[in-house]
């Protein structure tokens, strides 16, 4: 059954020429005995949602998962799609997609990511079954990870929060095959992998990868570990092929056919290539179908449990059907009663109505919780002893609990955010960049958003960073300008359950701009106008988040000029760019005399004011110093502003 996986992997990849083989042959006898032993699956019903999750943290090996999934009998990939592995059009790509096909449970390649995915997959787990019990929540998640996945800083950041909540229901199995693509890992790195495990606080096994009975042993053990597992697996990599097995030249390059016809001979694997034997295939499929039975034992049970409604709710990812309701009602009051107050602190103003609204919710913070104004008085925390809070302090660890987000999202039943300062999104770009290839709804709240955070200085000023998290596609940026776009933007975020979003929030004071009710959420626009000119328009200011009210007080000084000029507020280029054009041409007005005022730099934006648009910003990093002698230090004036939109005309 393993030389089938084996077999499948070298043929793939050499029809390809293009793959990575060795790592699928070296790992087959321990994904044998996990798929078919251990392993709580039903290919008839993918996404089962007491299933256990399988995570290939090294993606690179995809043509493993490609194999198993088609061996224990999922629609996909078929052998057909097999032989197109890395095609276009095919589902079988160079390394495992979320959904593509079903059974694939994230989208990996980047390296430590799956393994820090799986943390959040655990937490998930562990939070769903104290809310709803064993009878509905009741699974393990499993993971493959590499040598490569254990180098990566993020492994540290997951193997450490992991430890210190006690997720026993996570089991990592390490493919110690000691073998990098520039050759033997002691080329790099020396570390005691199993010793780094248990400072951590997790259980550790060490097993010969190729010997079942001992692999199966470990993973018993495992089940009734009160911490999480780790299983170094050692093995050859590529094994079975003649000449190349142990060595760095199976790690990332097809065998050859000359290697592939030793291969069969040593595996004494006589079939033609893509050709599986009808007795092994029948072996697999009876492993495939043996989890039919407890999955139509959970459907009975949920069936008749008094909390099936709210579990297929939370699990399809539907919010309740007031939300939104009270969410109009908090924008109402601070509409009725205006206040001056730092969007991070408004975006705590939101959570407040939110986190009670939704128990799908679950947030946490880098460390930053009072900085962030992410946890509402009444959340409880999540910890080892109480898997039924609803908010995690996941430490300074970024880049894990951003990719753990992406874990709980994936997983289902959980509506994650976390929080943290807007510079270490690039501490966090990887995650946020995947939970944008996947379509997750994951929210990243990141506070102290500009120069106007002061005294930290440039370390800490981000300049680049919205500029870059708009280049991703498919996630959203939003950048509110006071209490009420905040709200309005928490709103947007939760409504999109297919795309991520990024909320960029003040340290400083803002004066609540909107004051009037409206009645539709104006920032769905992505870009409105707040002021429109007093007359034909002849200068159109755009803006967004704390510069809004400089743009406003330049709307003064110009139409005391007598220039009549209107303002914009973008606090999301993403959704501006998907309204019609007709609705675009309308906020933008005429081309001549547009000017942007962003505490960032310019790009992106011209794609609004054009090549020769007036913008005024930052050319530069920071400087350290309150925020009131920053602005004017960097020019992001009112004055400036003016002077801008009169050079444009």
């Amino acid at each position: 059954m393993a030389n089938a996986i084996r077999v499948l992997a070298m043929d793939a990849v050499e029809q390809a020429k293009s793959g990575h083989p060795g790592m699928p042959m070296g790992m087959a006898d321990v994904a044998t005995v996990l798929f078919t032993k251990f392993l709580k699956f039903d290919p008839a019903r993918p996404e089962w949602p007491d299933r256990d999750r399988f995570v290939l943290s090294a993606g690179h090996g995809s043509m493993l998962l490609y194999a198993l999934l088609h061996l224990t009998g999922y629609a996909h990939p078929t052998m057909d799609e097999l032989r197109r592995f890395r095609q276009l059009g095919s589902p079988t790509a160079g390394h495992p997609e979320r959904g593509h096909p079903p059974g694939i449970e994230t989208t990996t390649g980047p390296l430590g990511q799956g393994l820090a995915n799986a943390v959040g997959m655990a937490i998930a787990e562990r939070h769903l079954a104290a809310k709803f019990g064993a009878e509905l929540v009741d699974h393990r998640t499993y993971v493959i990870a590499g040598d490569g996945c254990l180098m990566e800083g993020i492994s540290h950041e997951a193997i450490s929060l992991a430890g210190h909540l006690k997720l026993n229901r996570l089991v990592v199995l390490w493919d110690d095959n000691r073998i990098s693509i520039d050759g033997p890992t002691d080329l790099s790195v020396s570390d005691d992998q199993p010793k780094r495990f248990q400072a951590a606080g997790w259980t550790t096994f060490a097993v010969d990868g190729h010997d079942p009975a001992a692999i199966a042993d470990a993973l018993a053990k495992a089940q009734a570990s009160d911490r999480p597992v780790m299983i170094a697996c050692r093995t050859t990599i590529g094994k079975g092929a003649p000449t190349k097995a142990g060595t760095a030249g199976s790690h990332g390059a097809p065998l050859g056919e000359a290697e592939i016809r030793g291969a069969r001979e040593k595996l004494r694997w006589p079939h033609a290539p893509f050709t599986v034997p009808e007795s092994v295939l029948a072996a697999w499929r009876t492993a495939g179908a043996r989890g039919a039975s407890a999955r139509k034992a959970w459907d009975a049970r949920l069936q008749s449990h008094s909390d099936r409604a709210a579990f297929e709710a939370r699990v399809a990812g539907n919010l309740p059907a007031d939300w939104r309701q009270k969410l109009k009602a908090h924008i109402d009051a601070l509409i009725a009663k205006p206040v001056k107050t730092a969007t991070r602190q408004a975006s705590g103003m939101a959570l407040e109505v939110l986190c009670p609204a939704v128990p799908a919710i679950v947030g946490g913070s880098a460390d930053l919780t009072g900085s962030n104004n992410t946890k509402a008085k009444a959340q409880p925390l999540l910890t080892a002893k109480d898997y039924a809070g609803t908010y995690i302090h996941y430490g300074v660890r970024e880049h894990g609990m951003a990719a753990a987000m992406n874990g709980m999202a994936l997983h289902g039943g959980v509506v994650p955010y976390g929080g943290t300062f807007l510079v270490f999104a690039d501490y966090c770009r990887p995650s946020i960049r995947l939970a944008a290839i996947m379509g997750l709804r994951a929210v990243f709240v990141m506070t102290h958003d500009s120069i106007g955070l002061g005294e930290d200085g440039p370390t800490h000023q981000p300049v680049e960073q919205l500029a870059s998290l708009r280049a991703i596609p498919g996630l959203n940026v939003f950048r509110p300008a006071d209490a009420v776009e905040t709200a309005e933007c928490w709103e947007l975020a939760l409504l999109d359950a297919k795309r991520p979003s990024v909320l960029a929030l003040t340290r400083q004071n803002v004066p609540q701009l909107r004051t009037e009710a409206a009645s539709e959420n104006r920032s769905a626009r992505g870009g409105y106008v707040l002021a429109e000119a007093n007359g034909k328009r002849g200068a159109t200011i755009l803006a967004t988040g704390s510069e809004v009210q400089v743009a406003l007080a330049a709307r003064e000084l110009l139409q005391k000029g007598g220039v009549p000029t209107a303002v914009v507020s973008m606090p999301s280029f993403e959704l501006f760019d998907r309204q019609d054009a007709a609705y675009r041409a309308q906020v933008l007005g005429p081309a001549r005399g547009r000017v942007a005022v962003e505490a960032a730099v310019r790009q992106g934006w011209d794609k609004y004011i054009g090549a020769d648009g007036g913008f005024v910003g930052m050319a530069g990093f920071g400087a350290s110093a309150p925020a009131e002698q920053l602005y004017p230090h960097f020019g992001i004036t009112a004055e400036a502003v003016a002077a801008a939109a009169k050079r444009q005309l």
